[in-house]
């Protein structure tokens, strides 16, 4: 079975938007819904790890947004997750997620959903989370708290680690006394 070259560029188109990604102070403007507790679960994640400022975080939700300088509709924004590339493109689905991911350093979890025997079956996978995302989030509220909460554990011992005198980067393993 011959593979046909087309096959590899996606791969390719990926893996050249993380290079670019890492060799430049690449600002991705993330347009997600704050009201979403998955989405905003998921952008706080991203938030925490974004050690470089490589992201912009923009809440659709929030009093006042208005999509029309982007040239979508709100209804757009709120169908699926959105972003800027810094050239002003936008993008949307499971691209934005990749790029977000790669430009937090974890490019390698999403990279299998770019491939292109992976990629239909990811963005079907994704759009249909995003159309039932809000019932998602309610049957998922427990478990969303729970997360939450373990985050805020672990934030809150990180800062009494700290003033203990035993801070450590955010790369680098914290040394216990």
């Amino acid at each position: 079975m011959t593979v046909p070259p087309h096959f590899f560029y996606p791969l390719v188109s990926v893996l050249t938007e993380i290079s670019a990604m890492t060799t430049s102070n690449y600002l991705l403007t993330l347009f997600y819904d704050a009201a979403c507790p998955v989405c905003s679960l998921e952008m706080d994640k991203l938030r925490a790890r974004d050690h470089d400022g490589r992201l912009v975080f923009v809440d659709i939700a929030a009093p006042g947004f208005d999509p029309t300088p982007y040239g979508v509709t709100l209804a757009s924004m709120t169908a699926e997750i959105h972003a800027q590339r810094p050239d002003g493109s936008l993008i949307r689905g499971v691209e934005v997620l990749r790029l977000a991911y790669a430009a937090v350093g974890l490019g390698w979890v999403l990279r299998p959903t770019g491939w292109a025997l992976l990629r239909p079956l990811s963005d079907a996978a994704y759009r249909v989370f995003a159309r039932y995302r809000r019932p998602i989030s309610h049957a998922a509220a427990p478990l969303i708290d729970a997360l939450r909460a373990c985050r805020a554990r672990r934030s809150a011992q990180r800062m009494r680690d700290c003033a203990a005198g035993a801070c450590a980067m955010p790369d680098q393993p914290r040394e216990r006394s």
